[in-house]
């Protein structure tokens, strides 16, 4: 019997879709899921005459296929994941290889990767990236984990991947155990800042200056045709478009609470962890909280009480404005974001190349957009470049967009519109920029109600001083610095 070149567990959206686009680039494939009719209807259907195998056990998989073999799951993140793994080690032989492709927590990824390894194995935690037409065309793939397996499957995920204009890959090695899953957790990240980001310039467009669904396809348009020109920007002009079966627009129908799967607030508790202000993207996740509370919203509407919604300047220079405003907001969600990656590289031990990380995400995934070009040049110029805003061209940027960024978050509060990514974006500037902040009235506050100590601006970093602030207080200090 013929044997394929890789195994995948799992066909759910995702899972078929990545199969197909293995197949169409000329690898062999061998199918399995929990439950087996799947198997059946997907080889009797989309996979009908393709160089694809079903089987009906996971023993039954691992028969089918070339060594190493290599078995890739997609599945849901958590338990289904280590039950898999755990029924896969005894199957396999030394230096196979385990890929998990779901949205698994970087935590359980750098777990499993000793795990797998303890038993002989190869392991890899991979991002994907693209949704459906992604997984089918060409995601974004940003595997990491045993570096030993990558030689493996390289060939596989760089042939479907995403390709950018010169036909590099969408896909290379990220780092060893949970960095791939813990760079596609920012990504996710920073998709949460994004979308939240362009629903506030909607909220802005209809509350504010009255515009409606067709008035704002054409400014989506327009912007997907410049500088702003991504994935997200495209849909949303796309969906502003579409009529329901009334012919109105389908978006003003659709109820304004949000969903979320966890990935955005696993950046956030990631960035507290890091002590990383991911200001935005954490004010993206809370804003799907609060969507949430819809009943309440309802209630409270009727009894808080805001200022008059009233806009009388020139609509035209407000949504230049606009763009020029989500333009810098999108600078802050990624230079937030490539400090957080910073900082676990720096905790977790792994050696992350920060220019091909923007290639990766230049193709096939959500937050695929021509911005990401300048960030890829500003880490080759520079790979130890601690923010994105001192790059020089970022610099440029935020000079000519600052005051845009103003205008709009002042226009919102003065109307009672909120914005909350919008204004963190331009908090986090102002406070990235402001070289001496309030915290030295915090550091003594801290001193004077626990001895927990400050640094003197005349004396050397590092040096702790304790101040018996009342005269009642003893002159020993707290024994740490930072909780």
């Amino acid at each position: 019997m013929k044997k394929m070149d890789i195994g995948l567990v799992g066909l759910a959206v995702m899972g078929e879709n990545l199969v197909l686009n293995m197949e169409s680039k000329g690898f062999s494939v061998a199918v399995y899921n929990r439950t087996i009719e799947k198997v059946t209807k997907f080889i009797d259907g989309r996979a009908a005459g393709k160089n694809i195998s079903g089987a009906f056990t996971l023993s039954e998989l691992v028969d089918q296929l070339k060594k190493p073999r290599k078995v890739m799951m997609m599945v849901k993140a958590g338990s289904a994941v280590d039950t898999i793994i755990d029924h896969l080690i005894p199957l396999l032989d030394k230096g196979d290889i385990i890929i998990d492709g779901g949205n698994s927590n970087y935590n359980d990824t750098i777990r499993r990767t000793a795990k797998v390894e303890d038993n002989g194995l190869l392991y890899i935690g991979t991002g994907v990236s693209g949704g459906e037409e992604g997984a089918l065309k060409g995601p974004s793939i940003m595997p990491g984990g045993s570096p030993q397996a990558w030689p493996f499957v390289k060939n596989i995920f760089q042939a479907i991947s995403a390709k950018v204009e010169d036909g590099s890959p969408c896909c290379d090695w990220v780092g060893s155990d949970g960095a791939g899953h813990f760079v596609k957790m920012v990504h996710n990240g920073i998709e949460y800042g994004d979308m939240q980001l362009i629903c506030e310039t909607y909220q802005l467009m209809k509350v504010l200056i009255g515009m409606d669904a067709n008035s704002m396809h054409g400014v989506f348009k327009e912007w997907n045709e410049g500088e702003l020109d991504s994935y997200l920007i495209e849909i949303t002009r796309d969906i502003l478009e579409y009529k329901d079966t009334d012919g109105s627009p389908l978006v003003e129908k659709i109820l304004d609470t949000a969903g979320q799967k966890g990935t955005g607030k696993w950046t956030g508790i990631s960035a507290l962890s890091e002590g990383v202000p991911l200001t935005l993207i954490a004010e993206a996740v809370f804003a799907r909280c609060l969507s949430a509370m819809k009943e309440e919203r309802v209630e409270a509407s009727k009894v808080l009480a805001g200022p008059e919604i009233k806009f009388d300047g020139d609509a035209k220079l407000f949504i230049e404005d606009l763009k020029n405003a989500l333009y810098l907001a999108k600078v802050v969600s990624y230079a937030q974001g490539y400090t957080l990656l910073r900082a676990a590289a720096s905790s977790y031990g792994w050696k992350l190349n920060y220019g091909d990380i923007a290639l990766m995400w230049r193709g096939g995934c959500i937050i695929r957009s021509a911005f990401l070009g300048k960030i890829k040049e500003a880490y080759d110029n520079n790979h130890e470049l601690a923010n994105l805003f001192m790059d020089p061209f970022f610099t440029e940027k935020a000079e000519k967009c600052q005051m845009s960024l103003r205008r709009i978050v002042a226009a919102a509060a003065m109307s009672g519109i909120s914005i909350p990514s919008l204004s963190a974006a331009l908090s986090y500037y102002d406070g990235y920029r402001t070289e001496r902040l309030p915290a030295n009235l915090l550091q003594a506050q801290r001193d004077y109600f626990g001895a927990h100590t400050y640094e003197r601006i005349d004396d050397e970093r590092g040096n702790f001083h304790h101040t018996n602030w009342t005269g009642r207080g003893g002159e020993t200090a707290a024994s740490t610095y930072d909780a």
